[in-house]
Order: C-alpha cells, then structure tokens, then sequence
C-alpha cells in the first residue's frame, strides 16, 4: 500500500537538519490537500446523497480506527455547537469504543464481530449514512461497519487514502485522497490524516448547506452557548433582517434563541407562524425569506 511504503527520498531524514525536516513536513501537508482536487465532483455527489436522508430524519453515522476514527470523531461532534445539529443524530462508531479516542485498544481495528454487533446495536437504517474512514483502504472494523450499514439499507461514504482498495469498492460514495508515502512509513496521521480531516470537512459541511443550515454564508442554526456566541447571534440576526442589534435582541428573545425563527420575527412574522413556516420549508431560511420577499411584491 502507498501509505505504509517507505519513500526512499527520506531514508536518512533523521538526520536532516529540523529546518530541512519541518519543510519537507509542510510541502507534504500541501500535496495532502491538493490530491483532493479531483475528489471535489465524487464529494458534491456524496454531500447531497447523504442530505437528502438528513431531510427525512436520518443520522449521520460516522465509522473507523484509529486515527482515521478519532478524526471522524471530531468532525462530527462539532456539528452540534456550529450548526446546532442534534446530537441524537450522530452515531459514532470507534473501533475499542471511547477508550480509543484517548488511547491505543490493541487489536480493536481486526474485530469484525465489534463493529457489526455496533452498528446493529445503533440500529443503523435507511435514512442513515454511515461514513467510513480508514487511510488503508482495508481497515476490518471499517470494512465491516460499512457493509453491515449498507445491508441495513444506510448511503455509504468511504473516505481512503489507497485508490483500488476494498473500503472504496464497498461503498456507494468512495472518495479517495491518494497521499501516497509519508516522511515517516507509515505514519497515517500526517499527510493521509490532513488529507481525511478536509474530505470531511467539506462533506459535513456541504452536508449542513444542502440542510438549510447557512444562509448568505452564515450559521443560521449556531447554538448559542456563550456572550460571545450572543453577541454573533445578534449581529446575524441585525444584518439579515436589516435591523439594528436592540430590535435583533428582542427578536432572538421571541424565538427562545432562534436564529432563523429571529430574522422571520424581525421581518414581522409572528413566532408560531415563523415556527411553521421553518417547519414546511425544512427548515431552510432562504426558501422561507423568499416567498415572503414574493408575498410583500403582491
């Protein structure tokens, strides 16, 4: 596997000056990126497979070892805080459990029975979408949850760093970020992590756009959990409503916090009426504030 090859340019980079070694380090955390170029088409593709489901009620379920799944870890928890996605709509699948997101659970990754007992346990089904990620390829806990999602009837998403490998074949979604050899054999969590972080990144990302969850680029559906985030909130609500940020308070304050409710509320919706018309738009704000925009033309 390209991944766990030895790229004999850097036999001897223990003993490169750390300047010579940090560069070599930075230009791979470049090409990282960049071999997702030609990915960016397979993950529009997935992005709005996977929204679709997330229209209907589905989760996101999101599968892997090691580094791999400590990073789809991370990607998924922080969809709760920036867009307010429900945590009750996250799955995630850990090879070795919680345990491993700290430490290292010896032999986790090969256990095949974990992962599908896991998966049946979550009770993964259609409206689901289970994202797999594995920088081999071939990992038998991501292999395993994945199939075990399809047969359940989830979308499935690969994300791998090794193109021909089985993960990818499986999946309904492969995307495929060919790293190749890393500065150190082996070493996935440099080039072939960065590369995993991003391909992530702009899934869930286009995932929470094709959700109604950005309007004119902002997080319309941000938790506020803090003054700062208040203070964001505010802003937000002022500048979409065109209003000043006392009369954006007290918006925020009839919708309990709202954002979208908030900016209906200032544009002079009542906030039932603005609750249900989130509600048939799918929550999206922009298809709301347009027919209101149609409604005020009449």
């Amino acid at each position: 596997m390209p991944t766990e090859t030895v790229d004999p340019r850097f036999t001897h980079v223990d003993r490169w000056p750390t300047l010579s070694v940090v560069e070599t380090m930075l230009e791979g955390q470049l090409a990282a990126i960049a071999a997702l170029k030609d990915q960016t088409a397979a993950l529009a593709a997935a992005a709005d497979a996977a929204a679709a489901r997330m229209r209907k009620g589905g989760r996101l379920v999101y599968a892997g070892a090691g580094t791999s799944g400590r990073l789809a870890v991370q990607d998924g928890v922080e969809l709760t805080p920036t867009y307010n996605w429900p945590s009750d709509r996250l799955v995630f699948l850990v090879a070795g459990g919680t345990d491993a997101l700290m430490r290292s659970v010896e032999g986790a990754e090969d256990n095949v029975e974990a992962a599908r007992a896991e998966v049946a346990a979550a009770e993964v089904g259609p409206n689901d979408v289970l994202i797999a990620v594995a920088a081999s390829g071939r990992t038998p806990y991501a292999m395993a949850a994945l199939e075990a999602g399809r047969e359940r009837g989830a979308l499935t998403i690969a994300i791998a760093n090794n193109p021909g490998t089985p993960l990818l074949a499986a999946a309904d979604h492969p995307i495929v970020a060919d790293t190749g050899a890393e500065i150190v054999a082996g070493s996935t969590r440099m080039k072939a992590g960065t590369a995993q972080k991003a391909a992530l990144n702009m899934l869930s990302t286009a995932i929470m756009i094709r959700c109604g969850l950005v309007h004119r680029g902002l997080m319309v559906n941000m938790r506020i959990s803090n003054e700062k985030l208040a203070q964001r909130a505010r802003r937000m609500v002022a500048t979409l409503a065109g209003i000043d940020e006392a009369r954006a308070a007290d918006a925020l304050e009839l919708a309990g916090n709202d954002l979208r409710r908030a900016v209906l509320i200032a544009r002079g919706v009542s906030p039932q009426d603005a609750a249900e018309r989130l509600a048939q738009a799918g929550g999206d704000l922009g298809d709301v504030l347009a027919g209101l925009g149609k409604a005020e033309t009449k």
